[in-house]
């Protein structure tokens, strides 16, 4: 094909003429141009306007890299104006991510004033759902004082057929455990256990277990996880200690069970890590 044949051309001129550096991406296929341009990052991609303006300010590359970082937001799902720029729209987000680790509530009163997201819990919450740019610590605070939005932020969890000690990591990884145990950890356990129970009614029936059941065997798993992997105990609880620790909290539960408790966090690790 002509486009094979081009390629290979530019190729061969690359060989014979090393020191004019890349190669120039306006010569190549437009699509094989943006494949390469879509691995770029947007420090990357504002340089490489610089030398290919018209490929690096593309929109569907800017649109990508918007929804690749910040998978929701509510204007996604709007009609966008004529001339609407997803390049300027990324540089928004990219302010309003930095304003919120700096004060979350400033943070989503930025989204919010430049129509990026609607004043509604739930919006609030897909948008954290979807994107690592928040800081973890302001987000806990943040979190904290809104659980409207925490509510929300739970519910999008599915942990369908997940292995209780995974699913609460899981949990973890999108909303942090706080540093100390207190009211707000308190919450998060109550709100886990609740929402796993609803994803497995059919498990939770067939070892009888309540949200109260799996609330207590959260904690014997966090305290558990710390007994393991803390340098600062050194007599470490066995696996029959635990079994038996836990079975006297939460009554009519299957010892193979809890003992599968104790393997997962002896081989994965920390649960709240």
């Amino acid at each position: 094909v002509q486009g094979g044949i081009d390629i290979y051309h530019l190729l061969k001129a690359r060989g014979s003429k090393e020191q004019e550096g890349f190669i120039n991406l306006e010569m190549l296929p437009p699509e094989l141009s943006f494949t390469i341009l879509s691995y770029l990052n947007a420090t990357d991609l504002c340089l490489a306007s610089c030398v290919w303006q018209d490929l690096a300010n593309d929109e569907l590359l800017w649109q990508g890299l918007c929804k690749s970082t910040w998978g929701h937001c509510s204007i996604y799902n709007k009609n966008l104006p004529l001339g609407f720029s997803f390049r300027k729209l990324y540089m928004q987000l990219d302010e309003g991510s930095l304003t919120f680790n700096a004060n979350p509530d400033e943070g989503v009163n930025y989204f919010m004033s430049k129509g990026i997201l609607d004043d509604s819990p739930k919006e609030i919450a897909k948008f954290i759902f979807c994107t690592r740019t928040l800081n973890w610590k302001k987000l806990r605070i943040y979190l904290d004082e809104r659980r409207d939005v925490l509510d929300d932020l739970v519910t999008l969890h599915n942990f369908r057929n997940q292995f209780l000690p995974n699913a609460l990591r899981e949990f973890f990884r999108h909303i942090h455990a706080p540093e100390e145990r207190g009211e707000y950890l308190e919450t998060l356990i109550t709100k886990f256990s609740h929402r796993f129970c609803a994803c497995n009614p059919d498990l939770m029936r067939e070892l009888g277990l309540s949200p109260d059941a799996v609330y207590v065997l959260c904690y014997s798993l966090i305290l558990l996880s710390i007994d393991l992997t803390s340098p600062h105990v050194k007599n470490k609880m066995s696996k029959r200690e635990f079994i038996r620790n836990t079975r006297r909290a939460a009554q009519n539960i299957s010892e193979d069970f809890v003992g599968h408790l104790y393997d997962n966090i002896y081989l994965i690790g920390h649960v709240a890590a």
